[in-house]
């Protein structure tokens, strides 16, 4: 069952990823600097490349995630996704600023990279705490 709560707090986190940077595609291309074709998709986008990196750290958070919240008695929807929150927003969100910060990157990036931690762990955090 462990397994399987991981692989299903990935996938939420996964799909909670393509809705929101769906969302914001052109403000994130903008930030980020990608060109973009006439129909507005990235000019080089066609590598899965990307796609399978996100399906194996979202596996790896999910895991980590789930080590965590075992270890710190997390074991309901509430505090799963209270804690993933708190993950997102005061861990991960902040370490990406920093780095983005140091390479001059664009503020906005940051705000919706952070911003996607922050809802993507949630996301993970509540699932784990259903299962």
């Amino acid at each position: 069952m462990a397994v399987l709560s991981v692989l299903f707090a990935a996938l939420g986190g996964f799909v909670i990823g393509g809705v929101w940077y769906m969302a914001l595609a052109k403000p994130w291309m903008a930030a980020a600097g990608i060109q973009s074709t006439p129909e507005g998709k990235p000019a080089n986008g066609r590598s899965p490349l990307p796609f399978v990196i996100s399906a194996i750290t979202m596996i790896l958070v999910a895991g980590m995630m789930r080590h965590m919240f075992a270890m710190a008695g997390i074991d309901s929807a509430a505090k799963g996704l209270l804690a993933g929150l708190g993950i997102g927003l005061f861990l991960i969100a902040p370490w990406t600023a920093m780095n983005y910060a140091y390479a001059m990157r664009p503020r906005a990036l940051a705000i919706i990279d952070g911003g996607y931690a922050v809802i993507g762990c949630a996301v993970i955090g509540l699932i784990l705490g259903l299962f």
